[in-house]
């Protein structure tokens, strides 16, 4: 399932690295994609959203609902 969330305050590759990490440590086999200029987080998963959501916000960024 692809799971896209719009994520405030993702600004370089730290950023980048954070979220995509955060998300495989609950899903090892997910592809994530982060398009800084939109704030946009995309993952392919078998996460439901919300635990990707979680797993975002987990770092410190703010998921749009």
């Amino acid at each position: 399932m692809t799971v896209e969330l719009k994520v405030a305050g993702m600004t370089c590759g730290h950023c980048v690295k954070a979220v995509t990490e955060a998300i495989r440590a609950k899903d090892p086999a997910a592809k994530v994609e982060v398009v800084l200029a939109e704030g946009l987080v995309r993952a392919e998963t078998a996460l439901p959203r919300a635990a990707v959501a979680a797993a975002v916000e987990e770092e410190g960024y703010k998921v749009a609902a």
